[in-house]
C-alpha cells in the first residue's frame, strides 16, 4: 500500500512529495495533465517557446532561496535581470525546467484524473476510471474550487476553506519581427497587467523574432474568460502592440491561453487544513498567497507535519 498519495503535481504537490521521498516515505503523485508544474509552465510551438504561466520567481525565505540556488547550480534555473535592473530566477531553458527538476526521481502518474476519494478502515481509496489506488494518507493540492468535486460538498473540511478566492487569468503569447524594446512592464490596473519579453531570458532559443507574453488583469480576464481562444488573442493583441509601439503587421505568431484558477485573491491564511486524524491534508498556493514560493511553503509545511507525526 502507498503511504502517501498526492493529488496535483504543481509546486505544492512536488514540494511535499520531494521532502517525503527524501525522508524515505513511499509517495505517489497523481495529476490529470500531461506535464507537471501547474502554472510554472512553458508552451512550445515549433522553434518558439513561451513561459505562459509564472514568468519568474524570487525567494523571501531562506529555505526556498536554498532550493533556487540548488536548481541554479544544477542548470535548471538561471538569474535574469529585467530592464528595470531587478534580478529574478527563471527556469532554464524554460520555466517548466523548475518543476521538472523538483520532480526528478519521484513516482508521478500523469494523465491520471482522480475523480473521487473515500476513506474506510483500510485507508484512503482514490478512484480513476475503473482503477482504484489505496493509501494511508492523502494530500490534495488542486485549486480550491476543484476540491468540493473531489471530496463532496458535505465534507467537513469544505466550510473551513469557503472564504478562499481565486481569480482567472488570460495569457497572450506572441512573436514580433524586428527590434523591440526589451521592457518588462507591470501595470496592475491596465487590461494587460504584465508584459514580459521571454526571449530576453537566458538560454532561450535563438530566433529572428522576439517572443512576448502578456498577462491580462483580473477584471479583463473575468470579462472575457469564456470567449474562444482566437477571439481572446484578437482582443489582447492590439493592446500589446500599443504598449510595445509596434504594428499588427509585425506579429508573426499569436495565441491565447486560459487559466481558470490563475491567482489567489484571498488566501486561507495558514499553510494547510487537515482532518483531526491527520490522514487528509488540503494545501496549495491558495492557502498562503499567489506566488510560487507560497505554493512551495504550503507543500513543505504538509510534509513537515506528516514527518513530525512519525509517518
Amino acid at each position: 500500500m502507498t503511504r502517501v498519495a498526492i493529488i496535483g503535481a504543481g509546486i505544492s504537490g512536488l514540494a511535499c512529495a520531494r521532502q517525503l521521498a527524501k525522508a524515505g516515505v513511499s509517495v505517489v503523485v497523481f495529476d490529470k495533465g500531461r506535464g507537471i508544474g501547474g502554472r510554472v509552465a512553458t508552451r512550445r510551438a515549433g522553434d518558439l517557446q513561451f513561459d505562459h504561466g509564472a514568468p519568474f520567481v524570487r525567494a523571501q525565505r531562506d529555505d526556498f532561496s536554498a532550493l533556487l540556488a540548488s536548481l541554479t547550480g544544477g542548470g535548471s534555473a538561471a538569474s535574469w535581470i529585467d530592464d528595470k535592473g531587478v534580478t529574478w530566477i527563471v527556469g532554464s531553458p524554460g520555466m517548466s525546467a523548475i518543476p521538472k527538476a523538483m520532480g526528478a526521481g519521484l513516482d508521478i502518474r500523469l494523465g491520471t484524473q482522480i475523480l473521487e476519494v473515500k476513506a474506510d478502515e483500510a485507508g484512503w481509496h482514490l478512484y480513476y476510471g475503473e482503477t482504484e489506488y489505496v493509501a494511508t494518507h492523502i494530500v490534495v493540492t488542486v485549486p480550491k474550487p476543484q476540491i468540493a468535486g473531489l471530496l463532496g460538498c458535505k465534507h467537513p473540511l469544505i466550510p473551513q476553506i469557503a472564504d478562499v478566492k481565486m481569480k482567472p487569468g488570460l495569457t497572450l503569447m506572441a512573436t514580433v519581427s524586428g527590434s523591440t524594446p526589451l521592457i518588462t512592464t507591470c501595470l496592475p490596473d491596465d487590461p494587460l497587467a504584465l508584459i514580459t519579453c521571454d526571449s530576453s531570458k537566458p538560454n532561450r532559443p535563438l530566433n529572428e523574432n522576439s517572443s512576448w507574453v502578456a498577462q491580462a488583469a483580473a477584471e479583463f480576464s473575468v470579462t472575457h474568460l469564456e470567449k474562444n481562444l482566437p477571439d481572446i488573442a484578437a482582443l489582447m493583441l492590439p493592446l500589446m502592440c500599443k504598449r510595445l509601439d509596434v504594428t499588427l503587421g509585425r506579429i508573426t505568431h499569436a495565441v491565447a491561453h486560459r487559466w481558470r484558477y490563475s491567482r489567489v485573491s484571498k488566501a486561507l491564511g495558514q499553510p494547510f487544513v487537515s482532518t483531526p486524524d491527520r490522514t487528509l491534508y488540503l494545501g496549495g498556493d491558495w492557502c498562503v498567497g499567489p506566488d510560487i514560493e507560497d505554493a512551495w511553503t504550503s507543500g513543505t509545511a504538509i510534509a513537515q507535519d506528516l514527518l513530525e507525526r512519525e509517518l
